[in-house]
């Protein structure tokens, strides 16, 4: 069938609406705001589609999705697979962002992981691959009288009870292993949780460092490097240890690199992810201005609204006033007149020990000898502690997002930042706009052998990330947050997505894709649906755009008004044909019939401004703009 065939749609306002719409073609249903234009695409066709398909899985299946009413419509014959892209917004989870929505990020990982040249970030050389003899040296340069263990690293994060490595290490005549830090003797039984990941590292010897023992270490760290693929760790007791390949470490110092990997490169992994902020790029922290919104008030008149509540038997409040005591702070000074040093003791902590003694409320004699903790510190301690959803709510409010002091946003671990391609890391990748990133890849040049192996890498990169420049998202970095992106940025990347699919024989109902995008690039995006039409499908697309509507292939116009008044096909056929029918009030206006005018006369406002000062969210340059009041003022630019 070449055609989806509707009878008796009633679905919302829809008045029992029959109508015809032709497969393999793009096709734009428009009307007035609350016509029923996406009651008939997405709660009807759509709507439709989606519960036969759940029809279609078995009862076990379809346990787990729920149930999916019927539509209020008679019948609809000739239905495909059907997928949805609205304007929703992708994802609010702080680790999703552009480059993982799109799976760039993962194809990204792989190249580094493939073709990276890790770097030394002491001595700025590239790492290449020691010796044995080589690291014997290196750990000879040990102070001597240091005790030693050589261990083989046999198991990095990996799931499952690990029996016949430990029956094999038996056999060979190891007595000891380390597993995840705990040394373990394999003449006990060894059970470790199926599910859970473990670290392994066999015990190949125990050295105490001095002049003699250059053969029996050279035997211990060859031994170690046959066991566990070229690694060794050398375990110094009281102090790091020290990890060392035959492939990857400096020849200047203990910097060694493991075997690269895909999941080094990943921030949602414990493998890549900054071991402080654990990946997400920042770290919530007290903010002064939010516990002391006003500083005017003293701290006797609860300038810090943490502690505002508290009366004057608390043990925070108690041990404050011993502080201020002790170090002279005037507790009715309003804050704004405390010196800095003396405000930094009050929220961060005092210097010396000191002794609190006092009793509470209820006559309990509470004694402490210890330094104080300072109320910001004592608030960000408790957050981290608490297991109470409502205590961590409560002080969110007083909470802002800095970036990682360890690593400066960027989520992963310093030395995957010191693998680079062309002297870049993955995450300057990530910091270029899509447009800039395209060009990167367009004109890179490696080697024959970093050429072969990358080819079809980059190919996928290259090919994703000319869809989204085709869809106008050329200005996105691949390390935009998710949670960031307006509507219609988000449809727009699912777009992108799916044309990147390249699947044929789907229904795509869109909702307004045009939305928030510039008129210069709005013919990339038409060119986009018109390449996932020529590909064999269907796109029914909900739209006001008069630049899509005229290029459709077949126009339906809904209406003739909103709600009640709303509700039927006041015109279908060739967007020709509907300007040329006169129950179609889109028709008149795409034929210039209709026009909306330019008004002679502008407001002039009321003389009163809002100013923003310093503004730099995403890429703005530390910008100062007015606004006038009064006025119906827009803000407009190129993506």
């Amino acid at each position: 069938m070449d055609k989806i065939i509707i009878k008796g749609a009633r679905e919302n306002n829809l008045k029992n609406i029959d109508i015809e719409i032709p497969k393999n073609k793009l096709v734009v249903m428009t009307g007035v705001s609350g016509s029923g234009k996406s009651s008939l695409a997405f709660n009807t066709i759509y709507a439709e589609g989606q519960r036969r398909y759940v029809d279609s899985l078995s009862a076990y299946a379809r346990q787990f999705l729920g149930n999916f009413e019927k539509p209020d419509v008679d019948s609809i014959e000739g239905l495909s697979p059907s997928i949805s892209i609205d304007q929703k917004t992708t994802n609010n989870n702080p680790r999703s962002t552009v480059g993982t929505i799109t799976e760039i990020y993962d194809y990204l990982r792989l190249l580094y992981a493939r073709i990276g040249i890790p770097y030394c970030p002491n001595h700025g050389v590239e790492i290449s691959s020691q010796s044995i003899e080589e690291m014997v040296n290196k750990v000879l340069e040990l102070e001597v009288g240091t005790k030693i263990m050589v261990c083989a690293p046999v198991v990095r994060g990996e799931k499952g009870t690990h029996k016949d490595l430990f029956d094999d290490l038996r056999k060979s005549g190891f007595t000891r292993v380390k597993v995840n830090g705990d040394t373990l003797d394999l003449s006990d039984e060894i059970n470790l949780e199926k599910n859970k990941k473990s670290n392994i590292d066999v015990i190949i010897d125990r050295l105490v460092i001095k002049e003699d023992i250059r053969s029996r270490l050279f035997e211990s760290i060859e031994t170690s490097c046959k066991l566990a693929d070229g690694k060794v760790i050398i375990d110094v007791i009281g102090d790091k240890e020290i990890l060392m390949s035959e492939s990857l470490a400096c020849p200047y110092c203990n910097f060694s690199i493991p075997e690269l990997e895909p999941r080094m490169f990943s921030f949602n992994s414990p493998f890549g992810a900054c071991p402080s902020c654990k990946g997400l790029g920042f770290k919530l922290k007290i903010d002064e201005d939010l516990i002391i919104p006003n500083k005017k008030l003293s701290l006797n008149e609860n300038a810090i609204i943490p502690l505002s509540n508290m009366d004057d038997f608390n043990i925070y409040r108690k041990m404050l006033e011993i502080v201020c005591n002790h170090y002279s702070i005037d507790m009715n000074k309003p804050i704004e007149d405390l010196k800095r040093k003396e405000l930094d003791i009050v929220l961060y902590g005092s210097p010396d020990i000191l002794t609190f003694d006092f009793y509470t409320r209820s006559g309990n004699h509470m004694h402490r000898v210890e330094a104080y903790e300072g109320i910001s510190n004592n608030l960000e301690r408790r957050y981290m502690e608490t297991n109470s959803s409502f205590i961590r709510e409560w002080l969110e409010r007083y909470m802002t997002e800095l970036p990682c002091s360890e690593c400066s946003g960027t989520r992963l671990k310093s030395e995957m930042l010191n693998v680079k391609i062309k002297n870049k890391n993955i995450y300057d990748l990530c910091n270029m706009s899509i447009r800039d990133l395209y060009s990167f890849f367009d004109n890179i040049k490696l080697n024959k052998e970093q050429t072969e192996i990358s080819k079809l890498i980059i190919k996928d990169i290259k090919d994703r990330l000319h869809f989204l420049i085709n869809v106008g998202l050329e200005y996105l970095t691949l390390n935009r947050s998710a949670g960031t992106l307006s509507g219609g940025e988000a449809q727009r990347i699912r777009l992108a997505t799916q044309i990147g699919s390249k699947l044929s024989g789907i229904l795509y109902v869109l909702d307004e894709p045009s939305i928030g995008l510039h008129q210069k690039d709005n013919q990339k995006l038409i060119n986009s649906l018109l390449e996932m039409r020529d590909l064999g499908n269907t796109l029914i697309v909900v739209e006001h755009d008069s630049e899509t509507m005229l290029q459709a292939d077949y126009l339906i116009d809904i209406g003739p008004a909103s709600g009640v008044h709303g509700g039927y096909v006041m015109a279908a056929g060739t967007p020709s044909e509907v300007m040329n029918n006169d129950n179609s009030i889109t028709g008149k206006y795409l034929s210039g019939k209709l026009k909306i005018d330019v008004p002679k006369k502008r407001r002039k406002g009321n003389g009163k401004f809002i100013e923003l000062k310093g503004c730099k969210e995403n890429n703005l340059k530390n910008i100062n703009v007015s606004f006038p009041l009064g006025t119906f003022t827009c803000v407009t630019g190129i993506r």
